[in-house]
């Protein structure tokens, strides 16, 4: 061993915690250098249109001719007939096809969930694939189904189910029924994998207890299956809530909002106040506020609802 190579091993049997340190140093800076990348991005693209979007909703005008108006347009909300509307149609899908959609899914997923059923994955494929079809192609499928002499009138007519052919689309009872009928179509699979990947966690020696102890199966659905999916239950509320409160594509591609305003969302009219009539980007932007409140809101009813402690 030459003398060069013993000065090297020396040196770093005596130094043994600045190769540590160094090592510790660039796992630390590469570590950092993740998070204030997605950091950046998200502030970027996330918080700062947010926080535009509030300076705009305090503003009137288009372009850069833009003035202070200060709560004008907040007050404004009160006396906007449109809006009205459109906050009460909104309201209409949140308080019926919510709960339709989750009873459903949970019966999918109850019956999906036993181990006797054969064809398993083809069901929960079928069920699940709307969830993955593209908004606007289902959409317009839908439009193309429910027109007057549409597919579902037709068997509706040849089976004489009704006397006549049902005007889906330029009704505004029968336009409100066609847009649950889509989002319902569209969302159920989706909420229906959260409850199934819950129910395949809970252990059968639970179910096997109670069908000891003479529990039927609507009591076990009751009293084992929803409270052992309470927190699944309470996520899914949440995102449908959400999602409705937003629920655009279906209406924009399906009625355009009518007949007249019969089928127009939140959604919808702050995309009409940007582009469809004369731009007013502040009142849009005060709008949005309005549904970002209303999210707030609803989840914090939820989460007291549901009694949680963190809530």
């Amino acid at each position: 061993m030459n003398s060069k190579t013993k000065g090297t091993m020396a040196g770093s049997s005596l130094f043994p915690g600045k190769l540590s340190i160094n090592s510790r140093t660039k796992s630390t800076f590469i570590g950092w250098s993740f998070v204030i990348t997605a950091v950046i991005m998200i502030c970027t693209f996330y918080f700062y249109p947010m926080i535009q979007a509030l300076i705009l909703s305090f503003q009137s005008g288009t372009g850069t001719n833009l003035t202070f108006v200060g709560f004008n347009n907040y007050t404004r909300l009160l006396s906007d007939s449109t809006f009205i509307t459109a906050v009460k149609n909104t309201f209409i899908y949140l308080i019926v096809q919510v709960p339709i959609m989750i009873i459903l899914a949970l019966f999918l997923s109850v019956l999906l969930n036993d181990r006797t059923l054969k064809w398993k994955g083809i069901y929960r494929t079928a069920i699940f694939l709307p969830a993955v079809t593209s908004l606007v192609a289902y959409s317009v499928i839908f439009k193309y189904l429910f027109s007057n002499d549409g597919l579902v009138n037709t068997m509706l007519l040849k089976f004489s189910i009704v006397p006549e052919a049902v005007n889906w689309l330029t009704d505004p009872f029968w336009a409100k029924i066609t847009i649950i009928i889509a989002i319902t179509w569209r969302w159920t699979g989706y909420n229906m994998i959260f409850y199934l990947s819950a129910l395949q966690n809970v252990d059968q020696a639970i179910y096997e207890a109670a069908k000891i102890d003479g529990a039927s199966a609507v009591q076990q659905f009751f009293k084992i299956t929803i409270p052992m999916l309470k927190p699944i239950i309470l996520f899914t509320s949440i995102t449908s809530t959400i999602g409705t409160l937003q629920l655009f594509d279906e209406i924009m591609n399906i009625t355009k909002g009518g007949p007249g305003n019969a089928t127009t969302s939140i959604s919808q009219y702050i995309y009409n106040l940007s582009f469809k009539y004369t731009p007013d980007f502040g009142y849009a932007a005060t709008v949005s506020y309005f549904i970002v409140i209303l999210i707030v809101v609803f989840s914090i009813i939820q989460f007291k609802a549901a009694g949680d402690r963190n809530g």
